[in-house]
């Protein structure tokens, strides 16, 4: 587990910090009080292998994709609650957050998921509501100044438009990540929440909270996370955090023929 001392690395969890775990799973220890579980799933080779064994030909359409993400996160959560994965009920709160129903499962898992491309990131917490976002490291937006001006924070759009030109992508994509995680978190849906507060723009300084409208920002945990190389996640919580246990999900090995 990958412990957190306060703010101690730009990068919380990196490639390295993802434990390979082999379908099929055994059931699995729900994050205690205080842990972040994070899973990253590459759903090209997760669902590939399946058309494989199954005598596809290994493309994977979008409507495949798109199972296959909602087939992965009821796998997960039926791994946590002792179950089929078929046998989980999700629904969806009122801005569109799942969340497990509880007229069915009396654990309380909270979840967030996001997708880039045919990446999956998934983070688990029993402890408060979490939001996690995953960006290709190479996005680009096409006016990342006029976007900073009009959705995110002044302070964040100030000091975006004072970098040099050669950092703005990457500070902005940092930035976007982590605002897309605390909102997921809140709950509230994006709509008119970006500029409810500020997060840490200094590519070289720890992801953070360092400001929020109506409430402490020491209360948010947000930290940046490296799966894979050209990949650039973040998980945001409320509350206090003491460590995060980072997996990578992969396809059962074939038996050889």
């Amino acid at each position: 587990m990958i412990m957190i001392e306060g703010n101690t690395s730009v990068c919380l969890a990196d490639v390295q910090d993802f434990k390979p775990c082999t379908i099929p799973l055994p059931r699995l220890d729900a994050p205690r009080a205080g842990e972040v579980h994070l899973w990253f799933l590459d759903l090209g080779d997760l669902a590939g292998s399946l058309r494989d064994a199954l005598g596809g030909d290994g493309a994977v359409t979008t409507g495949q994709l798109r199972f296959a993400r909602r087939f992965y996160l009821r796998l997960l959560l039926g791994a946590y609650l002792g179950l089929p994965g078929k046998s989980v009920k999700i629904n969806r709160k009122q801005r569109g957050k799942p969340v497990l129903d509880a007229s069915v499962h009396d654990s309380e898992i909270h979840f967030s998921m996001a997708k880039s491309q045919d990446r999956l990131l998934i983070g688990f917490s029993t402890s408060a509501h979490i939001g996690v976002d995953l960006e290709p490291v190479g996005r680009r937006a096409h006016d990342p100044l006029g976007v900073a001006q009009r959705y995110f924070s002044p302070a964040e759009a100030g000091a975006l438009a004072a970098m040099p030109a050669a950092d703005i992508d990457a500070a902005f994509l940092r930035v976007w990540a982590c605002k897309e995680a605390v909102v997921k978190a809140s709950g509230l849906g994006i709509a008119n929440q970006f500029a409810r507060f500020t997060v840490d723009t200094d590519l070289n300084h720890p992801a953070g909270v360092v400001d929020f409208e109506d409430e402490p920002a020491r209360d948010w945990m947000l930290a940046l996370v490296r799966p894979e190389s050209h990949y650039l996640g973040a998980v945001a919580i409320r509350g206090e955090v003491s460590g995060i246990r980072a997996y990578r999900l992969l396809a059962a090995e074939l038996p050889v023929v």
